[in-house]
């Protein structure tokens, strides 16, 4: 039974989500905004808000930690000298995310943005 397990599946099997995960995460940090299916978005959501606060505190072994679970270098860069300064005085819900009215052409999947609160 999977009670109190809730996690998106997103209809890939475990490192291949593993992998979506950490590549969504790390295109919202490079580039602010990012346009995906509602359900990637929903999912990818408190990886970044988590990593977020883990660079709000600059030290090495965070810097390790965030290496660790995003896997690439200029966006934990990025990560720890841009986009965590700007969030030092909230205590959480560091993005937001915009569903979009059209739905994608092809398979009617919802539409979202997921991006940072300014």
């Amino acid at each position: 039974m999977r009670h109190q397990n809730h996690k998106y599946k997103l209809g890939v099997n475990p490192s291949h989500r593993v992998s979506l995960i950490k590549n969504l995460a790390s295109e919202v940090i490079d580039h602010g905004q990012i346009k995906t299916t509602l359900t990637r978005c929903k999912a990818v959501r408190g990886y970044v808000e988590k990593l977020v606060t883990l660079a709000k505190v600059d030290t090495v072994a965070n810097r390790r930690q965030a290496l660790k679970k995003l896997n690439n270098k200029d966006a934990v860069a990025k990560l720890f000298t841009e986009v965590a300064p700007k969030f030092k005085e909230r205590n959480g819900g560091y993005t937001r995310i915009m569903r979009l009215a059209d739905n994608r052409t092809g398979d009617n999947s919802k539409m979202a943005y997921i991006a940072f609160v300014d």
